[in-house]
């Protein structure tokens, strides 16, 4: 066997690298940073050793591989722990259908917005990249596509990948347990094991994510191998529409809704709300955020209590239209483009449906932008290889993206609050805070 001496040179560099982004991250440097250290590593492998990858691009390869693995459990357990949270509290009864309503009506929003500019674009066009040829798949037929939707062989499924039809599976489990645990208590283990399965595996993907600096090193060296580096500029595009979309669904969509479901000043809301979504767009975490979230709904938005914490605490877990919205169907399109596959009015429809469904199952730990783009991707059968190369982006698309999240969710609490009879107005519009200043204006005179 001939021994490539470039190869051997380009595995020792990255080797190398590999110890300083480690040696980063015992330093607690910003993962953000150590991601976009990790990409100049990329680009000056790719340069100087050009297409001699072999051996770099496999630690890339076992990345994708291991993501993937973790993408049907995920999202199964997350979503019948998502849905049979909703039986967990018989005063939210009602309130959890809307709550579920509002949030997946604000992902839809978010990726009919993503996919109509997206589109309009023409993201994805003239990028120089190849992957493997067995990683395309044949792209199925409307029909074909409705039918695959719906479980036939769980095992099977399972070991394909499959993940739509095993989020039904999950639906319909969730649901049979919330009528079920209604007349018979003794089913309530199996949510205790969803709920600590649920949080395990989310803590293992965790774990899978941490490598994204090494496997952002390998993926990028690899890209530039195969191609030249301005071929690799339209990536930065991406990163100017998704900020773009963000603040089109935030500012404007998250108004629109308020203004015309709600009845509601949306110039209000998005002042009061304005601390959870500073917070949420600099600690980057939908879940670290909850605290602050909750407190403006109840404090100075009327919420009431209960349901606020619900709903903005369901959001971190369904829905979300910045992660499970824009990200995921951005990404898609590109690819689409990028690999010339041909797709119809109503694939792109199925896409948009798809969305909503993998959505229900996004769970709130890092890297759920990169986990929901992966099973989107999985289920319309793109090459999930080109999720990875955007990540030197995906961490700075992720302050907007999580203060989307955050804003979105704290409206689809008030939507609900509010077509509930559970919105103090005279709280929303500063009328109590009014009269408390009259008062003490009154007794200082």
């Amino acid at each position: 066997m001939e021994i490539n001496v470039l190869e051997i040179g380009a595995l020792i560099t990255t080797l190398v690298f590999f110890g300083v982004l480690y040696f980063l991250k015992r330093k607690h440097v910003n993962f953000g940073i150590r991601t976009l250290i990790a990409t100049a590593f990329g680009v000056i492998i790719g340069l100087i050793f050009k297409e001699n990858y072999k051996y770099v691009a496999a630690f890339g390869t076992v990345y994708v591989n291991a993501l993937q693995a973790f993408v049907v459990p995920l999202l199964l357990f997350s979503v019948i722990s998502s849905i049979t949270n909703l039986g967990d509290q018989v005063k939210l009864h009602k309130v959890g259908l809307k709550s579920v309503l509002f949030l997946l009506l604000n992902t839809f929003t978010a990726a009919v917005i993503t996919l109509v500019a997206a589109l309009s674009l023409g993201l994805g066009k003239g990028f120089q990249y190849t992957v493997e040829a067995t990683e395309a798949k044949e792209v199925p037929t409307a029909v074909e596509a409705i039918v695959g939707l719906f479980p036939k062989n769980l095992i099977n499924e399972w070991g394909s990948n499959t993940v739509v039809p095993i989020l039904i599976f999950g639906l319909v489990v969730a649901l049979a347990y919330n009528r079920v645990v209604k007349k018979d208590e003794s089913v309530k283990p199996f949510k205790a094991f969803v709920d600590a399965a649920n949080t395990v595996l989310g803590r293992a993907v965790s774990f899978i994510v941490s490598f994204t600096p090494y496997a952002v090193t390998a993926l990028i060296a690899r890209a530039v191998g195969r191609s030249k580096l301005e071929d690799l500029l339209p990536l930065l595009s991406v990163l100017v529409v998704a900020y773009v979309l963000a603040a089109i669904q935030l500012f404007g969509v998250e108004s629109i809704l308020i203004a015309t479901i709600g009845k509601l000043n949306p110039v209000t809301f998005l002042k009061k709300i304005a601390p959870a979504g500073i917070v949420a767009f600099t600690s980057q975490s939908s879940v670290g955020t909850l605290p602050v979230t909750v407190s403006k709904l109840k404090e100075d938005l009327g919420v009431d209590g209960d349901v606020a914490a619900f709903t903005a605490g369901l959001g971190a877990n369904l829905g979300m239209p910045g992660c499970a919205g824009i990200w995921p169907v951005l990404l898609a399109v590109f690819t689409i483009n990028q690999q010339g596959i041909s797709y119809s009015a109503g694939q792109y429809v199925l896409l948009i449906a798809l969305t909503l469904l993998v959505s229900i199952g996004t769970v709130g730990v890092p890297g759920t932008a990169t986990i929901t783009a992966t099973a989107l991707f999985t289920a319309a059968g793109l090459p999930v290889e080109l999720i990875v190369l955007f990540s030197p982006i995906s961490s700075i698309v992720d302050m907007a993206r999580t203060a989307t999240n955050v804003v979105g969710a704290a409206a689809a609490t008030v939507l609900t609050a509010e077509t509930e009879g559970l919105l103090d107005h005279e709280v929303y519009n500063g009328k109590v805070a009014e009269k408390v200043s009259e008062s003490k204006e009154a007794s200082a005179a």
